[in-house]
């Protein structure tokens, strides 16, 4: 457990392995290609992204190697959070790498790295996000809704399993 949240089903774990980086290891019942699209296509995005239910307003992926990302969804209390950046690197469906930024932090850079691999049936996740001096990384003091995030991907990952699996049984 890393700032107060507990692991679930899915096997996250969180490390802080030096002063710039944070890396999270989650694994879903779910082929690679599937957690993929997941992560890269915004009409799955949109329903993940928001990492405790908010209304995502904006969700738009252009997933090649200088395509940008964008989304934003609104807090509870209504403030509006938006997440952008740049693909540097796309390698379906076992590599992705971006830069990130959030502009409630402008002075905040990163460089977020997506890296895929599947074992019978199971799809492990190795998401980075390497920050360009410790005082950005410092910003990044709750997990919550990372671990959030991750958890309406297993959530939907299921759910669209499950119908698949209803509409051919």
């Amino acid at each position: 457990m890393l700032g107060g949240v507990p692991h679930r089903e899915g096997n996250a774990g969180i490390e802080v392995p030096n002063d710039l980086e944070i890396l999270i290891t989650r694994q879903f019942q779910a082929p690679i290609q599937l957690v993929f699209d997941v992560f890269t296509k915004a009409e799955h995005a949109r329903r993940t992204i928001a990492p405790f239910g908010e209304e995502v307003t904006e969700c738009s992926f252009d997933t090649r190697v200088g395509g940008a990302y964008r989304y934003t969804f609104i807090t509870s209390d209504g403030k509006p959070m938006t997440f952008f950046g740049t693909f540097l690197e796309v390698q379906p469906p076992t590599h992705i790498v971006d830069t990130w930024q959030y502009d409630g932090w402008p002075q905040v850079h990163a460089v977020e790295a997506v890296d895929l691999s599947e074992a019978d049936g199971v799809t492990t996740v190795k998401w980075r996000l390497a920050y360009s001096d410790k005082a950005g990384r410092d910003h990044m003091t709750k997990y919550d809704g990372i671990e959030a995030n991750f958890d309406n991907v297993e959530d939907y990952l299921r759910s669209l399993l499950e119908s698949k699996q209803t509409a051919t049984g």
